[in-house]
């Protein structure tokens, strides 16, 4: 078997020679028969082509890779299987994937693991296949390529960013629903009236008009300045004449960055004359956007270090010092081949997890060589340590060291004080200091720029020094708990259009303000109104909890869609059952401590509620409605 993987590209080619079976490949988009969360499920079974090799041979060679497994016992060859998917899965970054199940059947196993991205978790499956085959027939594997594209493949799905899957996992870690918005490109925490949206740390509830101004990075250092906070003197030019001019009347060393600009592209610092400030001043217009006309900052250069002060809703929560990238020579090898080694390291691996990126080789870092009267080919001694360019930008490979514990308590107020004058959660404030250990006052000290959607990346996973669970503090902004994230949920298996009518009115009339969303498999109501009923049933139920004046949902989940798609979320305050079937009894798995269970079998009615449970006989006149009615109303 050979495994392709492109940007858009998956092939799968199966000889005829494999050990191996992988088949009935199906993708839960959320908890299903087989686990309580989102799931790959396939069947893994023996072709009869080609004899298995004795199964401590593959542990042998998958443990030289992924020494989790060395001490494991595999109890088969799916067993094996699934925990090599699992490893694989975590892509080397970290991926919160750590769970499989098994289902034997008699001539295959159904073996189930959980994903985040579907498209690449298929392909992880693949890949483990491939690998097993090529131990199978003693054949090389490069197994490292393979990573390598799924990391890519991950990298650049939904969810690949590192802000947004910090955050995806830390509400995961803390029962906050989380789920993509396809049509929007948005993330939605929480459910109907509890629910926020967002684009990694820019929120619904964030001003956008605030988000605009930050952006303006001239009007906003001019505001700072009336506040009285310390920024470099400088002004706004739209001509390398103009800039010129500029720079003699402030003095060199100037630093250069367009007024429109992000994650420090287009900024040059220390420019120290004419010729350096052409230069900077082209690298500035070049990383302006189309639609926007020329203007660029030209402003005095502080010496000091480059740090990034965190604040998550106006409170101070992290510093980060942020070093230009740099190599320290040995004494024989070239910078560029300095450069190619320190990419390779594992930590540099430039995806959403690793803490630091690869190094960037461009213009501005080969005119900053020159500067110091070095090159690419240049060998430098042993121990010297050669910094690549003068600004400290992550994202081209820069160093990030936690300094959250130095601050301050000046600088701290200082970061308050500016992040209270803006609507947004999350504020980054980028000074130049010679230390956070010393007061602003102190002089020497300045506010280079604000941003209004920071990453968080550089603070959970600094370079050198301790994390900072961002993530958690952004969070726990809009949500204490996990229940707070939530509005009650009441789950049947089966319910006609009329009773579930019945149902919405019996509740409107305790609480006559609420809206409520309701959905069966023939229609979809919020309160008495009907709507449009999708085809895809899932959808439905996402797009009510996605209501954001939504005070209570009702779903039906039959085995149906169960076995088929699985259920959109996880966890239900009720649950009532009429006569269920196996498959649709997992609807009893995920639910919460205090939740109320009612199953009716035949005429026998059982009522879970507080761990107590009662049993009784439906009366011939006593319809099975009368009975879940009466408990909705214990319920809420």
């Amino acid at each position: 078997m050979i495994l392709e993987i492109n940007a858009d590209t998956l092939r799968i080619n199966a000889r005829k020679t494999d050990a191996f079976d992988i088949f009935n490949i199906q993708h839960y988009i959320g908890p299903n028969p087989y686990l309580d969360s989102a799931a790959l499920v396939f069947d893994f079974a023996f072709t009869g082509h080609l004899a298995p090799r004795p199964i401590e041979d593959y542990v042998a060679i998958i443990s030289d890779r992924f020494p989790e497994l060395r001490n494991q016992t595999a109890d088969s060859y799916a067993d094996l299987f699934a925990r090599t998917v699992s490893e694989a899965g975590k892509l080397d970054m970290g991926l919160h994937l750590d769970r499989w199940n098994l289902k034997p059947y008699k001539d295959f196993v159904r073996v189930s693991v959980p994903t985040v991205h579907a498209r690449t978790q298929r392909a992880v499956v693949y890949a483990v296949w491939d690998w097993f085959e090529a131990i199978t027939q003693g054949e090389e594997f490069l197994f490292e390529e393979q990573i390598k594209a799924l990391q890519d493949m991950f990298r650049r799905s939904v969810y690949g960013g590192p802000t947004v899957y910090a955050l995806l996992r830390t509400a995961g870690d803390q029962g906050i629903p989380a789920f993509y918005l396809w049509d929007e490109g948005l993330m939605q925490y929480g459910y109907g009236k509890k629910q926020v949206r967002g684009s990694a740390t820019t929120f619904d509830c964030d001003s956008h008009l605030d988000s605009d101004f930050t952006t303006r990075k001239d009007d906003c250092k001019a505001f700072l300045n009336n506040l009285g906070f310390p920024v470099p003197k400088g002004d706004v030019v739209v001509s390398r004449k103009e800039a010129l001019k500029v720079a003699d009347k402030i003095g060199y060393p100037v630093a250069v960055k367009p007024v429109a600009g992000h994650k420090g592209i287009g900024v040059t610092a220390e420019v120290q004359n004419a010729e350096e400030l052409e230069f900077a001043f082209e690298r500035a217009v070049d990383a302006i956007p189309e639609n926007q006309g020329i203007e660029v900052i030209v402003e005095k250069s502080i010496s000091g270090v480059d740090f990034r002060l965190l604040c998550v809703n106006g409170r101070f929560v992290a510093a980060t010092e942020r070093r230009p990238a740099s190599v320290v020579g040995d004494g024989y090898s070239t910078i560029a081949q300095l450069i190619e080694r320190e990419n390779r390291k594992p930590e540099r691996t430039d995806s959403a997890t690793s803490p630091l990126g690869k190094i960037q080789s461009d213009e501005s870092m080969a005119r900053y060589l020159e500067e110091q009267g070095l090159s690419t080919d240049s060998v430098i001694e042993k121990g010297r340590t050669v910094y690549l360019r003068k600004v400290a930008n992550l994202s081209a490979g820069g160093l990030s060291i936690d300094a959250t514990r130095t601050v301050h308590p000046d600088n701290i107020i200082l970061a308050q004080d500016i992040a209270q004058h803006f609507k947004l959660t999350c504020l980054g404030i980028d000074v130049i200091a010679q230390s956070l250990t010393k007061s602003w006052k102190s002089g020497n000290f300045g506010i280079i720029e604000i941003n209004a959607a920071p990453g968080i990346s550089m603070h959970l996973r600094p370079a050198v020094g301790e994390s900072v669970d961002v993530p958690s503090h952004i969070l726990e902004t809009f949500f204490a708990s996990g229940t707070d994230a939530r509005i009650p949920i009441i789950t049947f298996n089966r319910i006609s259009v009329q009773d579930l009518q019945e149902t919405i009115d019996h509740i409107l009339l305790q609480h006559p303000d609420w809206t409520i969303g309701a959905v069966c498999r023939d229609a979809v109501f919020v309160n008495r109104s009907e709507k449009i009923l999708h085809r895809d049933y899932n959808t439905n139920v996402q797009n009510l909890l996605r209501n954001p004046k939504l005070d209570l949902l009702i779903a039906e989940y039959q085995e149906g869609v169960l076995e088929r798609d699985g259920m959109f979320y996880h966890g239900s305050n009720m649950v009532v059952l009429d006569n269920p079937t196996e498959t649709e009894m997992m609807l009893t798995r995920d639910i919460f401590d205090d939740s109320i269970v009612v199953i009716k079998e035949g005429d026998s009615v059982s009522i879970r509620r507080e761990g107590l449970i009662e049993q009784y006989t439906l009366g011939a006149a006593e319809p099975f409605t009368r009975v879940h009615l009466k408990e909705i109303g214990t319920l809420l």
